[in-house]
């Protein structure tokens, strides 16, 4: 035992009484090492707050303060700092920096950072990020004010990302159901997303979801994408006895199997097989 605790000693005089960190995607998967006090970061924060450093040396300073917001025990000393360099990064001009820092910002509920991107989604010229890329951070908080806006891109966004992105956040919210629900009977909105609409309104409305599945299954002019949602729904999902009632229900599955697309032929003996009809 005295032996190990000589060898730690020594490790710790090697490493300037730092913490080794594994960071998971850092630049050339390297080891971040980390102080292990928290005054001992305020150089590194100095490096984040500095426009005139690099922008790597800037990322490599905001990796090894947030490892340490972690790993420190007296970290809320600097805590005050940290947030107030974080928002002065959210408005830089590198757009990764940029990035990082809202993101991280986003996770810990922050009013200011909440604030800035909802500006960008109501004013594109504001904005800091993608929008996609906003409505994924907004969606960490449910309380962060964004169902309403998120409602607005899905009636006047031509961006099919930004759209989808919409629908994942507004599966969250129960008031959203209705729009959710016009976009997938919209039989001329994409595949794409009729397909993310169907998931969003799962997670809202399992009732209507099924209820919708089964006349997509029925409809002879349907999509065949969204033919296969409608059973994948059915057969996950569905509710054996409204299905063994269904005598329409049982007459497709019947043709399904013998006619369509391979995949549709293949769903279709699957929901025949779990509900032996």
């Amino acid at each position: 035992m005295a032996k190990k605790r000589k060898k730690a000693t020594r490790a710790s005089r090697k490493t300037g009484g730092r913490k080794s960190v594994p960071v998971g995607r850092a630049r050339a998967q390297r080891v971040l090492e980390v102080p292990l006090a928290a005054p001992d970061l305020l150089p590194a924060l100095d490096i984040l707050r500095d426009p005139s450093q690099s922008v790597d040396a800037r990322l490599e300073a905001l990796q090894t303060i947030q490892a340490a917001s972690f790993a420190l025990l007296d970290f809320d000393s600097i805590r005050p700092d940290y947030i107030a360099a974080l928002r002065q990064a959210a408005e830089d001009q590198e757009p990764e920096l940029r990035q990082r820092a809202l993101g991280i910002l986003a996770r810990e509920h922050d009013g200011f950072a909440q604030e800035a991107l909802l500006e960008g989604l109501r004013d594109p010229a504001k904005a800091l990020v993608r929008p996609d890329k906003a409505l994924q951070l907004l969606s960490y908080d449910p309380h962060a004010g964004v169902y309403p806006i998120a409602r607005d891109i899905i009636h006047t966004s031509e961006d099919e990302s930004t759209r989808r992105e919409a629908l994942r956040v507004l599966a969250g919210d129960p008031a959203s159901a209705p729009v959710i629900e016009d976009v997938l009977t919209d039989k001329s909105e994409p595949s794409a997303i009729r397909r993310m609409s169907a998931s969003a309104l799962h997670a809202l409305n399992p009732d209507k979801l099924q209820r919708w599945a089964s006349s997509a299954v029925l409809d002879t002019d349907e999509d065949a994408d969204l033919v296969a949602t409608g059973l994948t729904a059915l057969t996950q999902f569905g509710d054996a006895k409204a299905i063994a009632d269904n005598k329409q229900l049982r007459k497709r599955m019947s043709q399904l199997q013998q006619q369509g697309p391979a995949k549709i032929k293949q769903l279709a003996r699957r929901f025949v097989k779990k509900y032996e009809l």
